[in-house]
């Protein structure tokens, strides 16, 4: 009979093993996105969805089951670190067995087909060319939540997938103040006859000066270009291959450098986040976050507190003219920080300000919640989406492609996603009061370009956890209270009232 230790060194063995394969998905899925000519989607749906199943098989195996029910039974003999390596594992485990391996295939597959066909699809603004994959996939996840089972609805079960022990039900009352309360200072803001002055920003921003300063800027924030890179996608996002390979992605908008610039913090707060798990962790299931929202909240931080502060933009205002021929002479850092944080209901969510964001996130969450659940098929989605976005932010969509087809995630199949961009808003809000107690010089250091401590802040307190804990536990241990969205909607009266002399 293997001994305690040799059992551990087999089961890290046997979790890197699977981690590997995970990570190699992740990296074709990176050069799908990245590198891949278009004429190779159809034999890279086959590698993923090949790579997937053997990845399930591996991790679902009758010895992976035997070796995590040995190591839980004797918990008592493993050390704290030891037990939050079996414990998380057998978590994501008890879900996994859940799955058949061809139901990991069909999704794989379907997965890669579903993203070129909403390329194309978004391209030519064709809803049409896009709602048998989108119909498939929201077959799929039925078949999914009705394995993995649930108690009230069968988006719980896909939601628990990115936000452990998130249910919609808990979701609704959150959102329902966040839709009035937002709601209610939008249309104060609105209403102000202080407006940002945005009229210098039209103007032709030359996409090598936006890349260099967005390169910059991550470097400043601490981003480790020995252990990750930048790239242009359609749809920025990051991922992890290793602790020291984090890529991001970013995409440039010639008429506003604040786009790409906004990308780029905004990726590379989740890639801090990723370069920041110990080294220990490496190769086992805890270099992650215990939550996508608290992935979020790390990149909210930074694009939205840090990067569309006045402090930031005294630093970084000189920069952009120097970098930019274009840029007017005498651009001041209060026109920036203005323009940076204008408010104004708009058509599309990664280009929405932090007062209207959230309300892009609920209409998603109510379309996704009556897709997963069969209230309607997916044929009617344009629809409520059109009615919503009046609803909620009184805009008409003119098309697919600012509509429905605006974001990647349902062509990933992604359903339960979207709850944690709010969740991560929230998160994030109650991280900085906890900051700025623990920092009193922290705005002065932002000022002058500054980001160690902050960094450093977090490195101790969220990305040195790991998964070790979940997002509830960690979030009440830093600040000292349970997540609320008090600290948010204080956050966001008081700087939008600032900024729109509000009162």
């Amino acid at each position: 009979m293997s001994s305690l230790t040799e059992k551990m060194e087999l089961f890290l063995r046997k979790t890197g093993e699977v981690v590997d394969l995970r990570r190699t998905l992740a990296l074709l899925q990176w050069d799908e996105e990245v590198c891949m000519p278009p004429k190779g989607a159809e034999a890279r749906g086959h590698q993923i969805a090949t790579l997937a199943a053997l990845e399930h098989r591996l991790f679902t195996s009758s010895e992976m089951r035997d070796l995590v029910a040995e190591l839980a039974a004797e918990a008592s003999e493993l050390s704290l670190g030891e037990n939050d390596f079996v414990r998380e594992t057998a978590h994501d485990l008890e879900r996994a067995v859940r799955l058949p391996e061809s139901l990991v295939h069909r999704m794989a597959q379907a997965q890669s087909r579903a993203y070129h066909a909403w390329v194309r699809a978004r391209s030519e603004s064709a809803f049409g060319e896009f709602l048998p994959h989108l119909a498939g996939l929201v077959a799929l996840a039925r078949e999914k939540a009705e394995c993995l089972g649930y108690a009230e609805s069968p988006y719980d079960a896909l939601l628990d997938e990115y936000e452990r022990g998130m249910t919609a039900s808990r979701l609704r009352p959150i959102f329902d103040t966040l839709a009035e309360r937002q709601g209610a200072l939008v249309a104060r803001i609105v209403e102000s006859p202080l407006q940002p002055d945005t009229a210098w920003m039209d103007r032709d921003w030359e996409e090598e000066a936006q890349l260099r300063l967005t390169e910059e800027v991550l470097r400043d924030m601490g981003f480790d270009f020995e252990a990750g890179r930048q790239d242009k996608s359609v749809h920025p996002f990051t991922t992890s291959f290793d602790t020291e390979d984090v890529r991001v992605t970013t995409r440039v908008n010639r008429r506003d450098f604040l786009s790409a610039l906004s990308s780029s913090v905004h990726e590379g707060g989740h890639a801090l986040y990723e370069q920041g798990f110990p080294l220990r962790y490496r190769r086992t299931l805890l270099a992650d976050a215990p939550s996508l929202g608290m992935h979020e909240s790390q990149s909210r931080l930074w694009e939205n507190v840090i990067g569309r502060s006045l402090p930031f933009w005294r630093h970084y205002t000189p920069r952009v003219r120097s970098l930019f021929p274009c840029a007017p002479e005498d651009l001041s850092p209060e026109q920036v920080w203005r323009a940076a944080n204008r408010v104004e209901p708009s058509l599309i969510r990664v280009e929405a300000d932090e007062c209207t964001y959230n309300l892009h996130i609920i209409l998603r969450f109510e379309i996704e919640t009556a897709l997963i659940e069969g209230s309607i098929e997916a044929e009617h989605v344009p629809e409520l989406w059109n009615e919503r976005m009046r609803l909620y932010l009184g805009c008409e969509v003119p098309d697919d492609a600012r509509g429905c087809l605006q974001d990647i995630h349902w062509s990933h199949g992604s359903f339960g996603y979207f709850p944690t961009y709010a969740l991560g808003n929230l998160y994030a809000a109650q991280l900085l009061e906890k900051m700025e107690q623990d920092m009193p010089n922290l705005w002065d250091n932002v000022a002058q370009g500054k980001f160690w401590d902050i960094l450093g802040w977090l490195r101790k307190h969220v990305h040195a956890r790991g998964r070790a804990v979940t997002a509830d536990r960690l979030l009440t241990e830093v600040t000292g209270k349970p997540p609320t969205p008090e600290p948010f909607l204080r956050y966001l009266e008081e700087k939008y009232a600032a900024l729109y002399g509000l009162g």
